[in-house]
C-alpha cells in the first residue's frame, strides 16, 4: 500500500519503501530482547524462519545487505584469497572495495549476459596458488547475484547456479549467493527458495527491498558458518541491542509480501514494453524479469532524470545514457500508467 499522501511516483529503487500500516502494528507489538545477549526472541524467531525455508541449518541478522555479503566472504575466507564474481555484481561495484578492505581479499572477475554467469567461465577464473610458483592468490569463494541488479533484474537458470556451485565445489571454492533480490527469482522462476540455495554453502537476503521493511538483512548458512559469521558481525560493529524491533518488520515481510512481488514484476512489464516502442529510448525486453526496467536514452541520464522529475517521477541514473526504474508495493497501476506519460512527454 502507498503511504499517503503521496506526492511522487518514486521508482528510484524498491529500497524507498516504507512500512505498512500492518507492518507498523507488528513492529508495534515486538517482543525484544537484549540480541547481542542472544536474547531477542523476535530476531530469533525471523533467523530460524529463513534457515527453514532456504532448508539450511542457521542464520544471522545483519543491520544491511552489504555487511552480510561482507561477513559472508570474511568467514569464508583469508587475507590473500580471491573472490570470482561477475564483472557488474553488487560486491564488486557497490560495497566499497570492502572485500579488499575487509577481509584482504582480490577479486577475479567474470564477464556475463546481462549480469548471468556460465560454469565454464567461472572455472577458467579460478585461480589457484598451487603449481603457478605461488604466483596466483588461492580462488576460495564464488559469489552468484541472484536477481542481478545491474543485468536488469535477471535470474539464474537454476541449471546454471547449480552448474557454478559444482565447478566452485570442485575447485576448493565455498559458494556465496548474494540474494538481496532472491524472493524476487523464485516468484519470477517458479523455484522453490530451498532448491534455488541448496548448492550454495551461504545466502544473503535483504529484507527492505523488493520485500519492504525498513531495516536489515539476513545471512543463511550451516550452523558452523554462522557460528563464524556471528564473530566477525560483532568485529565489523553489527552487534544491535533490541533488534527486535526491526525484525519485526522482516518477519511481516517474509510471511505477507512474497507473493505480491508478482505485481512488482508485471508492472515492470508494462512500463518496459510501452517505454520500448517509443521515440528516443531502448528497452531490452529479455532482461525485463523481475522489478527492474533499465531504459537507454539518445540524451544523457541525468537529463533523463531531471526531465521526468519535472513531471513527478524519480527515477536513478546508472550510466552515460542509461536510467533504471524499479517497481515495488507503493507503485500501482495507475502510477505506471502516469510514468509512462511523462515518458511519451520526453519521447514527443
Amino acid at each position: 500500500m502507498r503511504k499517503e499522501p503521496a506526492k511522487r511516483i518514486d521508482l528510484r529503487s524498491d529500497t524507498v519503501t516504507q512500512p505498512t500500516q500492518k507492518m507498523r502494528v507488528a513492529i508495534g507489538n515486538a517482543e525484544m530482547g537484549d540480541d547481542v545477549l542472544g536474547d531477542d526472541a523476535t530476531v530469533q524467531a525471523l533467523q530460524q524462519q529463513l534457515a527453514t525455508m532456504l532448508g539450511k541449518e542457521d542464520a544471522l541478522f545483519v543491520p544491511s545487505g552489504t555487511m552480510s555479503n561482507s561477513i559472508a566472504i570474511r568467514a569464508q575466507t583469508q587475507p590473500g584469497d580471491e573472490i570470482i564474481t561477475e564483472t557488474n555484481s553488487h560486491i564488486y561495484i557497490y560495497e566499497g572495495g570492502g572485500y579488499a578492505a575487509l577481509s584482504g581479499c582480490s577479486v577475479a572477475l567474470v564477464k556475463g549476459t546481462h549480469g548471468i554467469m556460465d560454469a565454464e567461465n567461472v572455472a577458467k577464473a579460478i585461480r589457484k596458488s598451487k603449481g603457478s610458483l605461488s604466483h596466483f592468490p588461492n580462488g576460495r569463494l564464488v559469489c552468484v547475484e541472484n536477481t542481478s541488479n545491474r543485468g536488469g533484474g535477471t535470474c539464474y537458470p537454476q541449471e546454471t547456479l547449480d552448474e557454478i556451485a559444482k565447478v566452485a565445489h570442485d575447485n576448493d571454492c565455498n559458494a556465496h549467493m548474494d540474494g538481496a533480490r532472491l524472493f524476487n527469482a523464485v516468484i519470477s522462476t517458479g523455484v522453490d527458495a530451498a532448491r534455488m540455495v541448496r548448492d550454495y554453502d551461504s545466502i544473503s537476503i535483504c529484507l527492505s527491498k523488493g520485500l519492504g521493511a525498513p531495516v536489515g538483512s539476513v545471512l543463511v548458512g550451516s550452523s558452523e558458518l554462522i557460528a563464524r559469521a556471528h564473530r566477525w558481525r560483532k568485529m565489523f560493529g553489527g552487534g544491535m541491542r533490541q533488534a527486535g524491533l526491526i525484525a519485526a518488520g522482516g518477519l511481516h515481510a517474509i510471511n505477507n509480501h512474497i507473493e505480491r512481488l508478482a505485481y512488482d514484476h508485471l508492472r515492470a512489464r508494462r512500463l518496459a514494453e510501452a517505454v520500448s516502442v517509443m521515440d528516443g529510448f531502448t528497452v531490452d525486453i529479455d532482461t525485463i524479469e523481475t522489478n527492474m526496467v533499465y531504459v537507454k536514452g539518445l540524451i544523457e541520464g541525468q537529463d533523463i532524470v531531471d526531465q521526468l522529475a519535472v513531471h513527478g517521477v524519480d527515477v536513478l541514473t546508472v550510466g552515460q545514457n542509461m536510467i533504471r526504474a524499479v517497481t515495488h508495493l507503493h507503485i500501482t497501476d495507475e502510477d505506471i500508467e502516469q510514468a509512462i506519460a511523462a515518458f511519451e512527454k520526453l519521447a514527443g
